[in-house]
């Protein structure tokens, strides 16, 4: 078991930070691209990208958000809202490191997160807020009793 997942079987709290990182890949961006049918050319052409000032195919901002979905599907946490600033754009081969905050939970189990992605080179590429629920005390026992392999 992971230790995004255990700590959500312990039970989250004000102030829990996790940090996940990734890289994506040129067959990922493609990937994203067919599924989400997003067939903008600045993530598959790099003339075209350029000709936009990039200095190459970028990944999709959506496909840069799944870092959040990642943390947030690890921890059991079901989001109600997202809000999405994409700062810069990602490239094929970028460290990605994601920080995601809980900032506050209230009645009901419903929680408030913030979260900061950044490049390799330190570089805020999205911020991000999002509210849930997380999971209460019979969910805990439920995710305890699942088993999902490492990442």
């Amino acid at each position: 078991m992971n230790a995004l997942r255990q700590k959500a079987i312990e039970g989250l709290q004000e102030g829990d930070t996790f940090e996940i990182k990734r890289t994506f890949s040129e067959a990922e961006i493609i990937q994203f691209e067919a599924l989400s049918r997003d067939h903008n050319p600045v993530h598959s052409d790099v003339t075209y990208a350029r000709s936009k000032c990039f200095d190459g195919i970028i990944a999709h901002g959506l496909l840069t958000a799944t870092l959040i979905t990642e943390v947030g599907g690890q921890l059991g946490w079901l989001a109600s809202s997202m809000s999405l600033r994409f700062k810069r754009p990602v490239y094929v081969g970028d460290e990605l490191t994601c920080v995601w905050k809980i900032i506050g939970i209230g009645e009901g189990d419903r929680a408030e997160a913030e979260v900061i992605v950044n490049n390799s080179a330190g570089q805020r590429v999205l911020l991000a807020e999002t509210t849930g629920f997380i999971p209460n005390d019979a969910e805990r026992k439920l995710l305890a009793s699942m088993s999902i392999d490492e990442f």
